[in-house]
């Protein structure tokens, strides 16, 4: 099918099977004036005592300035409390992600909690099961979710076989409404990958469950380092169809999803923010015709991991304060001093976030992002790049990154406020889906996602608005006609 068809049929579904989603103002972000508060084990602390904690964690200098204007602006937003105490690993690919992931799992002396968008049946998708099995023949409760879209390819024997192993297996808002506990609701998807172990590590990022990640990229710096020795070993998996494209690519020497490394980031949480992630599972579970959690305890003593202050931001369609992921970027983006560097898998920004992003360049902050070279969507590429002239006029800088396929979703401000999760930064993760975000305060944490950023940066090629007048007109033609969808991709 073309590109013009696929866009005409992409808007004629949402128009007909869905609300129309909108974005709140954003001056709603600057109307929350409360006092910073900080959550511990200990209970809530003083505004005096937060700001002792915000020195002890800023950096020298100015750092303690921006990371203070930043907590501020965080709670002043969000209105839930940080959590202080928390202990983060950054991880930049599969191999390492699914190391460590495998390693918390086989260490489960109570509980496993997953959930996932995507669930291959491959040869990691496999390996995951029977981990899970096994955890359960050892007295571990093991519960699975998985969104119905986002595995509507994979057959359901997979997950047949998981449940006669003892995991709990639920389908996030069946297609089917007969099935749904919800009233019927395709696009409201749930993009969120989640796992919680014991209480006392969780998982956020975008990493799914699938053999893609099955190699590193070049340059990447997880914090785990190699998966071998560990869950998965990875296998190829691969129809014949999708061979064929790879040894097309090959011949060519053009990547393509199927045959490159994906870049990809994904946090390790230990610390008291862990709750917060389960609180998230419980929820997303209770919503759904799935049977009884197996009973654990949830909800251990909170133990003190390290420095990092967290807070857990998620999107929940049709609930009040759905919006939280997209109010809590833009006041950041809007507070920036300093620096705004973006790492994005979907860009298709609204209007109020684009206005965002060329303030902040014309006031002299340094805004760059790193986009896809390519994409496994080429409506939702075209679409983004169709916003390129305006950044670039701004003083936005621009770089695509074409040797792996990018599918990180991260943001860095003034090197003290991270952020890194499921939430693309298109209109579908602001408004229709159920997405989880980790906010992480800290000049530490932020020095490393700077420097994963610089890591990003020298593999990319920078876009540079000479360059972008002279593209090729067939591009121009796909960015004027993906527009036209942008707001349902």
């Amino acid at each position: 099918m073309t590109l013009i068809g696929r866009v005409v049929i992409a808007a004629a579904c949402v128009v007909s099977l869905s609300h129309c989603a909108t974005l709140p103002d954003p001056e709603t972000a600057t109307q929350r004036t409360q006092a910073v508060r900080i959550s511990s084990k200990s209970g809530w602390l003083t505004y005096e005592a937060s700001q002792q904690l915000i020195k002890k964690v800023a950096a020298r200098g100015d750092g303690a300035d921006f990371l203070a204007r930043h907590v501020q602006v965080e709670e002043a937003v969000a209105g839930a409390p940080l959590s202080t105490g928390n202990h983060i690993t950054l991880f930049s690919d599969g191999p390492s992600t699914y190391k460590a992931m495998g390693e918390a799992i086989k260490a489960a002396t109570q509980y496993v909690h997953m959930e996932s968008y995507i669930f291959e049946d491959d040869e990691v998708g496999n390996r995951l099961a029977d981990l899970l099995i096994d955890k359960v023949r050892q007295g571990v409760a093991a519960a699975v979710m998985v969104d119905d879209v986002g595995t509507m390819n994979v057959p359901k024997t997979l997950f047949d076989r998981m449940r006669a192993g003892g995991v709990q297996v639920a389908v996030f808002n069946p297609v089917n409404p007969l099935e749904s506990a919800k009233p019927f609701a395709i696009n409201e998807r749930s993009h969120r990958k989640v796992l919680v172990v014991d209480g006392r590590v969780g998982y956020v990022g975008g990493i799914n469950v699938s053999s893609v990640y099955s190699s590193s990229p070049s340059g990447s710096g997880s914090g785990s380092g190699s998966a071998s020795g560990s869950f998965p070993r990875f296998g190829s998996g691969k129809s014949s169809a999708q061979k064929a494209r790879d040894e097309e690519a090959l011949r060519t020497g053009k990547p393509t999803a199927s045959t490159a490394p994906w870049r990809d980031t994904h946090l390790e949480i230990r610390g008291p923010a862990v709750a917060d992630i389960e609180r998230v599972f419980i929820d997303g579970w209770n919503s759904q015709k799935a049977p009884p959690l197996e009973a654990r305890e949830f909800f251990p003593p909170p133990r003190n991991e390290g420095p990092q202050i967290v807070r857990i931001v998620v999107n929940k369609p049709g609930a009040e304060d759905n919006h939280a992921i997209y109010l809590t970027l833009l006041s950041a983006i809007n507070s920036a001093q300093k620096s705004i560097h973006i790492t994005m898998a979907y860009f298709v920004p609204d209007p109020a976030f684009l206005t965002a992003l060329c303030d902040a360049a014309r006031r002299g902050v340094d805004v760059a992002l790193i986009l896809p070279g390519f994409s496994d969507s080429s409506i939702v590429f075209h679409a983004g790049r169709s916003h390129y002239e305006e950044m670039l006029q701004a003083g936005v800088r621009v770089y695509e990154r074409d040797d792996a396929l990018l599918h990180a979703k991260t943001a860095v401000v003034d090197g003290v406020w991270s952020t890194a999760g499921s939430s693309n930064f298109d209109w579908r993760s602001f408004t229709l889906n159920h997405e989880i975000n980790a906010v992480v305060l800290g000049a530490n944490f932020g020095a490393q996602m700077d420097a994963l950023f610089d890591n990003d940066v020298a593999l990319s090629k920078q876009v540079t608005l000479s360059q972008w007048h002279n593209r090729p007109v067939k591009y121009r033609f796909m960015e004027f006609i993906s527009r036209f969808g942008e707001r349902w991709l």
